[in-house]
């Protein structure tokens, strides 16, 4: 057994090259020095290569181990140590335990992408849950689902923005749902087309809009499709039908039906025509008919919440703004009346001058952009004298003339309601101005006066200037393109100038006032988060 051990040995040093003779013995000696202990100990166990090499694998894997420094923040934690724990190796290289949604996250989702077909589980989750749902939810979901569930500012917020580039929410009360609910249904009027347009759409927004809407602002109104005439000569055909005054026989939309279901509207302002018609321009699309005028008068008189009624650019005249009157001389909440820019004179400024004696609440009308002349003028002029709750009159722009501007002025003598007026680019001359210069000495009442583009000359600003030093309350008059003299305007407007200070003394005054009013009432502790004022105090 032992001859075949020792015939390996020196195969083993054949097939590594010839042996030295010297290396054999230096071998000898170190493995004798190295190795004395372990002889003595066992000196008669042979040395086997294997398990040498075994034994120095093992030692050099505990010096690499002991090397590696363990994770400092791991210390608690013994799982934290790679050594204490085995390693999985996922199949998608990219995973990891941070991209593992929560269960809530899952359930959001879900809910999310469910929403139409199940958006009553809206109402089981969470306020925080409900949040997220509705940050996440799609703004295309049909008005059916959202407009009675949803009443999140910040939802209605973001489909306001994804429809429409300009979003004026101060126009709306500050309510982005309210802005929705009226810019959709705005949409709807102004794309409606009569005889052709389906209106099965503008009957389901009605019955889930109808209890947010406050307002209607109508820029145009399309009429319906005509047919057109056959025959060789269509374009002279069309030419002289357009050139031709008479109305056409059909009509425009109808407002009956609408606001009927409309329980909150408060203002209407709408416009018969259209826009950005371009090449297809023709007479007929601005035409005010006779019964567009009926129906729209029945529908505002039967509308009995409705306070601003605005009916401008739309070719208003005298006949049909006497049928207009007719129907609303009773009415019982309207405020404001708009009907600039039409074609109005004489005849019907004395239908608005009869609306203004009989028991009407206006506060405000504007009739700037029309034809009223002299007996117009006086017809208003004589209502002013005996009405007792308007406070804003806009008269620009018409032919009220310089007798036309008396009659209005000798009216502001006796009126003591009236806040404003505005008489500019009517003709009036000096003579207006005489009596002009009377009323604001005498009229205590009045705060602003626009004059301009009126040919008053030089005596006719020095008489202003005489009155006006007379005068505490006027804050604001405009004398521009009137030709008054630069120093009869410099002097109106130190004296303008001078009104304005003393009426923010006295607001200030006021105000201190209510503030030490309020001060001295027992106020209930409230959370800071919670603190209103009451409606009473005023701050400075």
């Amino acid at each position: 057994m032992s001859e075949p051990q020792e015939d390996a040995a020196p195969a083993a040093a054949s097939e590594g090259g010839e042996e030295k003779p010297g290396s054999r013995a230096e071998g000898a000696q170190e493995d004798g020095k190295s190795g004395t202990g372990k002889s003595q100990g066992n000196s008669k166990q042979p040395s086997r290569s294997p398990s040498v090499t075994s034994e120095k694998s093992q030692d050099n894997a505990k010096k690499g181990m002991d090397e590696i420094e363990p994770d400092e923040n791991a210390q608690d934690n013994k799982v934290g140590d790679w050594r204490n724990m085995r390693r999985i190796i996922a199949e998608d290289p990219e995973w990891s335990l941070a991209t593992v949604p929560l269960l809530n996250e899952l359930v959001v989702k879900h809910i999310v992408a469910n929403f139409e077909n199940n958006s009553n589980v809206l109402k089981d989750l969470l306020t925080k849950h409900q949040k997220k749902v509705l940050e996440k939810i799609s703004t295309d979901l049909p008005l059916k689902v959202t407009a009675l569930l949803v009443d999140d500012e910040g939802f209605w917020q973001r489909c306001c923005k994804a429809r429409w580039e300009i979003c004026d929410v101060s126009a709306y009360g500050q309510s982005w749902k309210r802005m929705y609910f009226e810019k959709n249904l705005q949409q709807i009027i102004e794309l409606f087309v009569p005889e052709t347009t389906d209106p099965a759409q503008l009957d389901e927004t009605l019955a889930l809009s109808a209890n947010f809407i406050k307002k209607l602002d109508i820029r145009q109104l399309l009429p319906p499709v005509r047919e057109a005439p056959k025959g060789p000569d269509f374009d002279d055909v069309s030419d002289a039908g357009s050139d031709t005054g008479d109305e056409p026989e059909c009509d425009h939309f109808n407002f009956g039906p609408v606001l009927k279901q409309l329980p909150y509207l408060e203002e209407l302002h709408l416009t018969y025509g259209v826009r950005d018609c371009g090449m297809n321009f023709e007479w007929s699309l601005f035409q005010f008919t006779a019964r567009d005028c009926l129906q729209l008068s029945q529908c505002v008189a039967a509308c009995k919440t409705l306070k601003v009624f605005r009916l401008h650019r739309s070719k208003v005249d005298d006949d049909k703004v006497r049928v207009l009157i007719s129907h609303i001389l009773d009415h019982p909440g309207m405020i404001e009346l708009d009907l600039s820019h039409n074609i109005i004179g004489d005849r019907g400024a004395r239908a608005v001058g009869k609306f203004l004696n009989n028991h009407s609440q206006l506060v405000k009308l504007n009739l700037c952009d029309n034809q009223i002349r002299v007996p117009g003028a006086q017809a208003i002029a004589h209502a002013l004298t005996k009405n007792n709750l308007l406070q804003y009159l806009n008269l620009r722009l018409n032919r009220l003339g310089d007798e036309g501007g008396q009659a209005i002025s000798r009216a502001l003598l006796k009126n003591r309601t009236l806040v404003e007026i505005n008489l500019g680019s009517n003709d009036l001359v000096e003579p207006t101005a005489a009596i002009l210069s009377q009323v604001v000495m005498q009229n205590q009442v009045l705060r602003s006066i626009d004059l301009s583009c009126n040919r008053l000359g030089p005596d006719g600003g020095k008489q202003l200037q005489e009155g006006m030093e007379d005068n505490t309350t006027i804050i604001h008059m405009d004398l521009r393109l009137t030709e008054s003299g630069q120093e009869s305007e410099y002097c109106i407007n130190q004296i303008l100038h001078r009104n304005q200070e003393a009426d923010r003394e006295h607001r200030i005054k006021d105000s201190e006032a209510a503030n030490a009013v309020y001060k001295k009432t027992a106020i209930e502790p409230q959370a800071a988060h919670r603190y209103q004022l009451p409606p009473t105090a005023i701050i400075a």
